[in-house]
């Protein structure tokens, strides 16, 4: 008890000090225009006077703790110099000085200035909401700079290797993560809903390789790499810590090029976007963050109605919506739509008071005996390629011709203008020392004389590269319409690996003994999340 009154004493004389400051700067604030009552300031014992005056307390000391006490809007001004240093939280400082961090900020300040500045003016639409999601997944706010070092924070990234968005995902990754992509919509342009899938992605290899510079380098090679990486240099890895082990296998020339530079170049660009005055980039004016409001609209709605009700322009509701694909919600089921901040109010009964041709996605006809798809895209006003985006399902015969009697649908003007021209989601393409592989998801109702009109090849082609002795398929397997052919069921790849490539019914398990492996390693080389695997995928069993 003693000693507790002892150490209370500094504490009660800190008080005192405030006490009279408090007094003071009260005599020197703005006089009311009329006196007020004055009030009897009872003397502070000796005892404390002298404890304040012993304490010497310095005046930034008073400052804290008048912070601590009273908030930031009670503590006197002082000099913020030192505050308005940038920090982060990832570790840049310690390899900032590294030859590859240092040729990409010399890259960023000039081979590619131009363009850095735009991706920095864009970050101002995105960056706030990543950073707040980040933030609520427990992960560093800073790794914000991997949507800026993939796609410089653009939704409609698309990569040579049909990686799309500003995440860069593959269609098959974005699944896995719960992106919806199909043909009618694609969350991998969806700066929200993919920041999500980021986000969750990054947490996974977080937890996987204790490292975020391992895990971004996963993220950009694939995870079965860089742990093949940690096994075979598992020796010489021994003892490093942390973000140090991703410089140590860097060093090895294990991982490709691009991944050894991957992480230099997230340094580099957390160093120049948080702090782009020291580099040069002076008076950059970023795009204001984006805003929306939702509403809920019934299947097959044109996005031209829901700028009408919303009273926006279409570019509008385009802009907010761009996984939107084909100017209308999908097919089925009802959907939500974003609208510009306040034009949600009022959005239903505005809607009901709409004429019904604008809330009219399509016309209803029927193929017709002979019928090609140009001779059908000019019946319906529309090209062979609009026609395709509402009527992927249509069927050829070997001969090009069209069976009679399927369902088409003509789209209206308003939803063919509101479309966005883009590759067909389920694209997928691998490198390969013939060049690139591009496959196809199989969808219900295709045959691979369609599938071999869409990729301007034939069916035979087809058969040849996946060593298909018939030529049945079944939706959900995955083909490859272009490349190196498939040339047997296990097979080395270009890199010396051994492939299989997954037959209907088979299971990891089966395959697991097949090769007498275990179900975690095939998961682990192939970077699966589930066990879920399908005909056709191409799985690798080992180095």
């Amino acid at each position: 008890m003693c000693n507790a009154l002892r150490e209370s004493g500094p504490l009660r004389a800190r008080v005192a000090w405030l006490a009279l400051l408090c007094a003071a700067a009260a005599c020197h604030s703005a006089k009311p225009a009329l006196a007020p009552t004055p009030v009897e300031i009872p003397s502070l014992p000796d005892s404390v006077i002298a404890a304040a005056e012993s304490s010497m307390v310095a005046p930034h000391d008073v400052t804290t703790e008048a912070v601590k006490m009273f908030g930031d809007s009670t503590a006197p001004p002082v000099d913020s110099a030192e505050d308005d240093e940038p920090t982060w939280d990832i570790d840049v400082q310690s390899y900032a000085t590294r030859e590859r961090v240092m040729f990409y900020i010399d890259r960023f300040q000039h081979g590619t200035r131009d363009g850095f500045t735009r991706w920095l003016k864009r970050s101002g639409r995105y960056e706030p909401m990543i950073r707040a999601k980040l933030r609520a997944a427990g992960l560093p706010e800073d790794m914000v700079y991997l949507a800026l070092i993939e796609s410089g924070f653009d939704p409609d990234a698309y990569s040579n290797a049909a990686a799309v968005g500003m995440w860069q995902f593959m269609a098959s990754t974005a699944r896995d993560v719960g992106l919806r992509v199909d043909w009618w919509v694609d969350e991998r342009r969806d700066p929200v809903r993919s920041t999500d899938g980021a986000i969750k992605f990054l947490k996974w290899l977080n937890d996987q390789f204790g490292s975020l510079y391992l895990a971004a380098a996963a993220y950009d090679g694939g995870p079965g790499r860089v742990e093949r990486g940690l096994s075979r240099y598992a020796d010489e890895l021994d003892g490093v810590k942390g973000d140090d082990i991703f410089f140590a296998l860097a060093e090895k020339n294990y991982l490709r090029a691009e991944t050894r530079d991957y992480v230099p170049k997230l340094i580099a660009a957390a160093l120049v976007a948080k702090d782009p005055s020291r580099y040069g980039f002076d008076s950059l004016t970023y795009d204001p963050p984006l805003e929306y409001d939702s509403v809920r609209v019934g299947p097959s709605t044109p996005l031209a109605a829901v700028a009408e009700a919303a009273g926006v322009s279409t570019d509008d509701i385009i802009a907010l919506n761009p996984y939107i694909l084909r100017g209308v919600t999908p097919p089925r089921d009802s959907f939500t739509v974003r609208v510009p901040p306040g034009h949600a109010d009022g959005f239903d009964a505005a809607y009901v008071g709409l004429p019904d041709g604008l809330k009219r996605a399509y016309r209803h006809a029927e193929t017709k005996k002979g019928e090609t798809m140009a001779s059908l895209a000019r019946r319906g006003g529309v090209t062979v390629r609009q026609l395709s985006w509402y009527n992927p399902r249509l069927r050829t015969t070997r001969h090009g011709t069209l069976y009679s009697g399927q369902a088409v649908l003509f789209p209206s003007n308003a939803v063919v203008r509101a479309a966005r021209n883009v590759p067909d989601p389920s694209i997928e393409k691998y490198g390969s020392s013939r060049g690139r592989t591009v496959t196809h998801v199989v969808r219900e109702g295709e045959s691979l004389w369609s599938i071999a009109e869409k990729y301007k090849t034939t069916a035979q082609a087809i058969q040849r590269l996946n060593g298909f002795k018939k030529s049945i398929i079944f939706p959900g397997q995955i083909i490859i319409v272009k490349g190196s052919p498939a040339r047997s069921h296990s097979s080395r790849s270009a890199s010396g690996r051994q492939v299989h490539i997954v037959k209907p019914g088979e299971t990891l398990t089966s395959i697991a003994h097949k090769y007498d492996t275990t179900i975690k390693e095939l998961k682990s080389l192939n970077g699966l999340h589930s066990d879920a695997i399908q005909a056709g995928q191409k799985l690798i069993i080992g180095d």
